[in-house]
C-alpha cells in the first residue's frame, strides 16, 4: 500500500513539472448575441506555456456562408495581417486588440457591422519549442438589429415649489431574443450642465427599484414614485417638488442579456429627449391692483371694477376682500366668497343695481348699475390674509389697494332720430314707416302724427325733417293741422288718434316697438287719401331714486318727418295678352300669358277671365276659366278639351295668369283673350269695383305635324338555294314622334325595272297606272292584325311567310322554304299613322323602302362518279363485281337513281372499241330508283328480278352502289358503266333530277372453259348421282356379304390354315375419298394388298 501511494506521488509530481506544461487557449465562451452598431468585446487567454515570454494574439473569423475559409482580422504580432475585407476598419483602429496582460487580450469591435456575425478564432503562436496542447480557441459571435427605442416629450416645465412633477417614458424593444430591460430616470443640475447627472430612481433588469442617493429618503417617505403604467410606459412622479429638483430630465433604457458564461451584457443603451423643469421657490407675499375700464361715466352707465390678487398658490391660502367707497364700506368678501353689503347698499342690490362676486380664486368684481351722480369718488380694495403660525395661532396680513377716481356726468338727451320709408306706395299696398333712434340712455316714448297735402298742391317733396316747435332747425310753414295717428308710451301701451280708432279696429293701422330703439307704423291697404306728411316724434325719459318711489323726468325730444304719396291703382291698370306659339302641331303644347298690371295687391285684387272663340265660328266667345279676386277657379261651360288637357296657373304677383293647352287639336284651334275687372276692398269687409280692361286678341291655329318619316332605301340582291331562308328587312330611320305607329305592306314585283315607282305611290303621285301591278304579300295594320294578299293564297305563301318585329322601328318577314318560283323584287311600303288629341287617327306620311332582288336558284350540281377504267378478266361461272363510286354530290338531302349498262363491241376482238357516246348498242343490266325501288331508275333491264337471278346488288356505304353478276357467262363479256341521276326534293314534295353523270367503263372478258370428264358430270344431274351417289350403297352391300363369307369360311375350316396360322384370304377395308362439290367428283381406289 505504501509503495502504490509513492509511485501515485511521483507521478504527480512529474507531471506537475514545468517542463512537461500543457499549453490551453481560451476564449469567451459563445455564442455572444451583440447588437449592430453597439462595441463588443471579446478575451481571450492561454496558460500552460514556459514562463517569461509574451503571448501574441491572432484573431480570425469564418463566415456562415463559407465556413472552411478563414479571414484574418487583426494581430498583436504581425501589423498588415487583416485581409482587404477587415484593412480598412483595423487602419482606423475600429477593430483592436487591447492586451490585459502577457497572457491575455481583449478584441475590440467599436462598432458592430451584420457582416461581423459568424465564427472568431484566437490563435497563439507557439513560443515553447515544441507543440503540446491547444493554441487556438473558438466563439460564435451573432449580430442582431438594434431595435430597442427610447421616447419621451421634449418640453420645458415651470412648477412651484411644492407642487408635484409627472414625466412619462416610453421604451419598446422588438428583439427575438431573450432580454431584459433596466430603465432609469436621471437629472443634469441646472446650475451646472456639465456635472454627471444624478441617479434619481432606476428600475433594474431584476425589476428592483433603487434611488439614487439623494433620493433615498424621498422615495421611501413617498414623495419619489417610478411606476410602469403600460406594457411599455414608465411614469416618474416626484411629489412636493424641491428647488433643488430644477435643471434637466431625461430617462435611459439599456437591454442587457446573458452570456453563456451567466454574466449579464448590456447589449444597447439609449437615452430620451430631456425634459427642463424650473421650480420656482415659494414666495408668501402678495400684491393687489384694481382695474377698470375707464375712470369717467356718465349717469346711468355701468361701473365694473375688478380686483386681482398676485400671489402664489392663491387656492391654498385664506384672502378676504374689503370694498370701499369714500371711507365708507361698501361689502366685505370673505374666504368663503359670501358678500356682506354696507349699509346704503342692500336695497340696490335686493334690485339688481349692485353685483359683489369672486369671479375667480384671486380676481373679485364689484359691479353698480345705473351710476348716479352719488356714486363718483374714490375706490379701494382691501385686501387681508389669515395664515397660521408654528404655534397654532393666526395673524392677519392686510393691504390696500390704490385710489380709483371715478367721475359721474350727469345725464342729457343726445338722441338722434331718423324716418325711413319708401316715398311713393300703390294702392293698396301697406304703408309702412320705421322711426330709429341713435345714442339712447333712458327710456322713450314716441308719438306719430299725419298732416294731409296742401289742397293746392298735387304732390309735396319726398322727403322733408319738420323739427316740433323749440328744436333745433325750426321752420315755420302753414299749412292743415297735423292730426293724431297713433303713440306709443314708455311701458309700450300703444294708443291710437281718435281718427283711426274705427279703421285702427279692423287691424288697418298698427304701432310698434320693434326694438327699445326701433319703432313702426303701418297702414295697411293704403288708400289715396293716406297721401300727405307723416312725423315721428321721440321723447326720452330718465327715473331717478330707488323703486318703487322713483320718478320720471324728460330728458329732451326729437322728431323726424317724411312726404308719402299713394298712387292710385286705376291710372295703371291695363291687360295685355301674348303667345309664343300662334301656330303648333297636332300634340303639341302652346302657352297663353294674361300680364295684368299693376302687381297684385290684396286689397286691390283683379277678376281674370280667358275667354275662346272656336275657328270658323261666328257665335261669341264663350268663357273659358276665370279667376276670381278670392284666388279660386271658376270653369266656364265648354272648356277646350273637355278639360282635360287645359291646365291654368298664375304667378306669386298675381299679375301673369297663364293658359296650357297640351295635345292640342283642331277644336282648339280659334281666337283668345283675357277680361280683368278690378276691385278695391274697404277696411269694412266690403268690395267696390273699380275699372275693366280687356286684352288684346291672339289668334292660334293648329296644324298637322311636318312627317319626319324616313325609310332606308339600301338596294340589294339575294342569291339562295331552293329549300333555303330569305329574309327581308324594312327599317325606319327616325320617325316623327315616339308614339307613331306604322303599316307595313309587304310586296312582290315581277320583271319590272328598279326606276318604276311602286303602284301604290305611283298612283298617289299622278302617274298613270301600270299594267302589271305589284304583288301584295301581306299587310301588317297599325294595330297589329295581319292581312295575307291575293299572291300569297295563290303561291301558297301563306304557310311560308313569317312576319317579326325586332325593335319598334324594324320589321322582318322571313320567307322560308323559298322554291325557285319565289324570285322577285320584294320592297316594303310603310304608312306612319298618328292620333290627334281627340283621340281619332289620321295618316300622316307613307315612304317605300328600297328593293331586294331575290334569286332562289336550286343547288349547284357537283355530282361526281368515279371515272376510272379497268379491264377484268373472270372465268365462265365465276362472278362478276361492279361498283359505282360517287365520291361528290351537290347535296347531303341528294338521293340517287343508279343503272348499270353494257356495250358489246362489233368487233369481238377489239376490247378498246367500247364507248359510251359511240352508236353502240346500250343494254340496260340493272336499275334502282331515287326511291329505292328496282327496276325503277331510268332503264327496263332485259334479266327480270326475281329468285333465279343472277345479279345481286348492295350499297355498302351511302356514297358506294355494287352489282354483282354471278355464274358468269361468254354472253356476259362487254363493257359495263354506271349511269347516276342525282334527285332532290323541292319544298312542295316533289322530286326532281337535277344532274346525271356515267362512271368509267369495266371492260368484262369472260373466258370459257373446255368439256371435261368433271364438267360433263356435274353438267348432267343423272349422271352426277349414278357416279357420286349410287356406289356407296352398292360397294356398302358387297362389303357386309365379304365380311359374312369370310365369318363363316372361318369357322368352318380352321383345320385348313397354313402352318403359320395367317388365314387364307385377307381382304383389306378399301379406301374411299370424295369431294362433295360437283367440283371433285368422289375417287374410289384399292390400294395394293387389298385383295390377296
Amino acid at each position: 500500500m505504501g509503495f502504490q501511494t509513492l509511485v501515485i506521488a511521483c507521478v504527480l509530481l512529474v507531471g506537475l513539472s514545468p517542463g512537461w506544461a500543457k499549453r490551453v487557449v481560451t476564449v469567451q465562451s459563445g455564442a455572444l448575441v451583440r447588437t449592430e452598431g453597439s462595441h463588443a468585446t471579446i478575451w481571450c487567454n492561454v496558460t500552460g506555456y514556459k514562463e517569461g515570454k509574451e503571448q501574441d494574439f491572432e484573431w480570425s473569423m469564418y463566415l456562415p456562408s463559407v465556413p472552411d475559409r478563414e479571414i484574418r482580422i487583426v494581430s498583436t504580432a504581425q501589423p498588415n495581417y487583416a485581409y482587404a475585407i477587415f484593412a480598412q476598419r483595423v487602419n482606423a483602429k475600429e477593430i483592436y486588440v487591447e492586451r490585459l496582460s502577457g497572457d491575455s487580450a481583449l478584441l475590440h469591435i467599436a462598432k458592430l457591422e451584420a457582416k461581423d456575425q459568424g465564427l472568431f478564432e484566437c490563435y497563439t503562436p507557439n513560443t515553447d519549442g515544441q507543440f503540446l496542447g491547444s493554441y487556438s480557441a473558438r466563439t460564435n459571435l451573432t449580430v442582431i438589429p438594434d431595435t430597442l427605442t427610447v421616447a419621451s416629450s421634449a418640453q420645458t416645465l415651470s412648477k412651484v415649489e411644492g407642487e408635484t412633477l409627472q414625466l412619462s417614458c416610453e421604451v419598446n424593444r422588438l428583439t427575438t431574443q431573450h432580454t431584459h430591460l433596466a430603465v432609469g430616470w436621471y437629472l443634469r443640475p441646472a446650475d451646472d450642465p456639465s456635472a454627471t447627472p444624478r441617479d434619481v430612481v432606476t428600475l433594474s433588469r431584476d425589476f428592483v427599484l433603487r434611488p439614487g442617493g439623494p433620493y433615498r429618503q424621498r422615495l421611501s417617505s413617498g414623495d419619489l414614485r417610478m411606476d410602469k403604467t403600460g406594457a411599455s410606459t414608465y411614469r416618474l412622479t416626484i411629489y412636493r417638488l424641491q428647488p433643488a429638483d430644477q435643471g434637466v430630465f431625461y430617462c435611459e433604457a439599456s437591454e442587457w442579456i446573458q452570456d453563456p458564461d451567466r454574466s449579464w451584457y448590456a447589449i444597447s443603451r439609449k437615452q430620451s429627449d430631456q425634459t427642463s423643469v424650473r421650480v420656482q421657490p415659494t414666495d408668501r407675499d402678495f400684491s393687489i391692483q384694481v382695474t377698470t375700464e375707464r375712470r369717467a361715466y356718465t349717469a346711468g352707465e355701468p361701473l365694473e371694477l375688478r380686483c386681482t390678487i398676485e400671489a402664489q398658490k392663491v387656492p391654498e391660502r385664506f384672502f378676504s376682500v374689503s370694498w370701499v367707497f369714500s371711507s365708507s364700506p361698501v361689502a366685505v368678501v370673505g374666504p368663503d366668497a359670501v358678500p356682506s353689503l354696507g349699509p346704503g347698499y342692500l336695497e340696490r342690490e335686493a334690485s339688481g343695481l349692485l353685483t359683489v362676486r369672486k369671479e375667480s380664486a384671486n380676481v373679485h368684481l364689484l359691479k353698480l348699475q345705473r351710476l348716479l351722480p352719488d356714486d363718483a369718488g374714490k375706490y379701494i380694495c382691501r385686501v387681508t390674509e389669515r395664515e397660521r403660525t408654528l404655534t397654532g395661532d393666526f395673524i392677519d396680513r392686510s393691504k390696500r389697494s390704490r385710489n380709483v377716481q371715478i367721475s359721474v356726468t350727469p345725464l342729457k338727451s343726445n338722441i338722434t332720430v331718423s324716418l325711413s320709408s319708401n316715398s311713393s306706395f300703390d294702392e293698396g299696398d301697406p304703408i309702412i314707416l320705421t322711426c330709429s333712434v341713435q345714442n339712447v340712455w333712458g327710456s322713450l316714448s314716441v308719438s306719430w302724427q299725419w298732416t294731409p297735402p296742401p289742397s293746392t298742391s298735387s304732390s309735396s317733396s319726398p322727403t322733408s325733417t319738420t323739427p316740433i316747435p323749440g328744436s333745433e332747425g325750426e321752420e315755420s310753414s302753414p299749412g292743415p293741422e297735423p292730426m293724431e295717428l297713433a303713440s306709443v308710451e314708455r311701458d309700450g301701451t300703444v294708443r291710437l288718434g281718435p281718427a283711426y280708432l274705427e279703421r285702427g279696429s279692423y287691424g288697418e293701422v298698427r304701432a310698434t316697438r320693434e326694438r327699445p330703439d326701433i319703432y313702426t307704423l303701418a297702414l295697411y291697404n293704403a288708400y289715396p287719401t293716406d297721401a300727405g306728411q307723416y312725423r315721428c316724434t321721440i321723447t326720452e325719459w330718465t327715473r331717478t331714486g330707488p323703486e318703487p318711489n322713483s320718478t320720471w323726468h324728460q330728458l329732451g325730444e326729437k322728431s323726424a318727418s317724411k312726404a308719402i304719396t299713394v298712387k292710385s291703382v286705376e291710372s295703371s291698370f291695363f291687360v295685355s295678352a301674348s303667345s309664343r306659339t300662334p301656330s303648333v302641331t297636332f300634340g303639341d303644347s302652346f302657352d297663353l300669358q294674361c300680364i295684368v298690371k299693376p302687381r297684385h295687391n290684396p286689397s286691390v285684387p283683379a277678376t281674370v277671365t280667358w275667354r275662346f272663340q272656336p275657328a270658323e265660328s261666328r257665335s261669341p266667345p264663350r268663357d273659358l276659366v276665370t279667376f276670381t279676386r278670392a284666388g279660386t277657379l271658376r270653369w266656364g261651360e265648354h272648356p277646350p278639351g273637355l278639360g282635360t288637357r287645359t291646365t291654368v296657373d298664375r304667378s306669386d304677383t298675381n299679375t301673369n295668369f297663364r293658359l296650357s293647352v297640351t295635345r292640342a287639336g283642331r277644336r282648339e284651334a280659334g281666337t283668345y283673350h283675357c277680361a280683368a275687372t278690378l276691385y278695391r276692398r274697404n277696411y269694412d269687409g266690403t268690395w267696390t269695383e273699380v275699372a275693366n280692361r280687356t286684352s288684346n286678341l291672339l289668334g292660334i291655329s293648329v296644324l298637322q305635324p311636318g312627317s319626319k318619316l324616313r325609310v332606308l332605301k339600301t338596294n340589294q340582291s339575294l342569291q339562295v338555294l331552293e329549300d333555303g331562308r330569305v329574309r327581308l328587312n324594312c327599317s325606319m330611320a327616325s320617325q316623327t314622334s315616339p308614339d307613331s305607329q306604322y303599316t307595313v305592306q309587304w310586296y312582290a314585283r315581277r320583271a319590272r325595272t328598279e326606276t318604276e315607282p311602286p303602284p301604290a305611290l305611283a298612283l298617289e303621285s299622278g302617274v298613270g297606272a301600270v299594267a302589271d301591278p305589284d304583288e301584295l304579300l301581306l299587310s301588317i295594320e297599325r294595330t297589329g292584325a295581319f292581312q295575307y294578299g291575293a299572291y300569297a293564297e295563290e303561291e301558297r305563301l301563306r304557310s311560308r311567310l313569317q312576319a317579326e318585329r325586332p325593335s319598334p322601328r324594324q320589321h322582318s318577314l322571313t320567307l322560308h322554304r323559298a322554291e325557285t318560283s319565289d324570285s322577285a323584287t320584294y320592297y316594303c311600303l310603310v304608312e306612319e299613322w298618328l292620333t290627334d288629341p281627340d283621340g281619332a287617327w289620321y295618316r300622316l306620311a307613307r315612304e317605300a323602302s328600297g328593293f331586294t332582288h331575290v334569286l332562289v336558284k336550286r343547288p349547284e350540281a357537283r355530282l361526281q362518279v368515279e371515272e376510272v377504267e379497268s379491264n377484268v378478266t373472270v372465268e365462265e361461272s365465276g362472278s362478276i363485281r361492279l361498283g359505282c363510286s360517287i365520291p361528290t354530290q351537290s347535296s347531303r338531302d341528294s338521293r340517287f337513281s343508279v343503272s348499270w349498262y353494257v356495250v358489246r363491241s362489233e368487233d369481238d376482238d377489239d376490247d378498246s372499241s367500247f364507248s359510251i357516246s359511240s352508236g353502240s348498242d346500250h343494254e340496260c343490266v340493272f336499275s334502282i330508283g331515287h326511291d329505292a325501288v328496282f327496276g325503277n331508275g331510268n332503264c327496263s333491264p332485259t334479266e327480270p328480278p326475281g329468285p333465279e337471278s343472277r345479279l345481286q346488288f348492295e350499297r355498302t356505304t351511302s356514297d358506294l352502289y355494287t352489282l354483282t353478276i354471278q355464274k358468269a357467262r361468254a354472253g356476259d363479256a362487254g363493257g359495263y358503266y354506271c349511269h347516276v341521276e342525282e334527285w332532290l326534293l323541292n319544298p312542295r314534295g316533289a322530286w326532281y333530277k337535277l344532274t346525271t353523270n356515267n362512271s368509267g367503263i369495266t371492260i368484262i372478258n369472260v373466258l370459257q372453259k373446255a368439256s371435261s370428264l368433271q364438267s360433263v358430270v356435274c353438267s348432267n344431274d343423272s349422271l352426277f348421282y349414278f357416279v357420286f351417289f349410287y356406289p356407296f350403297p352398292i360397294f356398302g352391300i358387297l362389303l357386309i356379304a365379304v365380311l359374312l363369307v369370310r365369318y363363316k369360311s372361318r369357322s368352318h375350316s380352321k383345320s385348313q390354315e397354313g402352318k403359320n396360322g395367317a388365314p387364307l384370304l385377307w381382304i383389306k377395308e378399301p379406301h374411299l375419298s370424295y369431294s362433295p362439290t360437283c367440283l371433285d367428283p368422289p375417287a374410289l381406289s384399292l390400294h395394293p394388298g387389298s385383295v390377296d
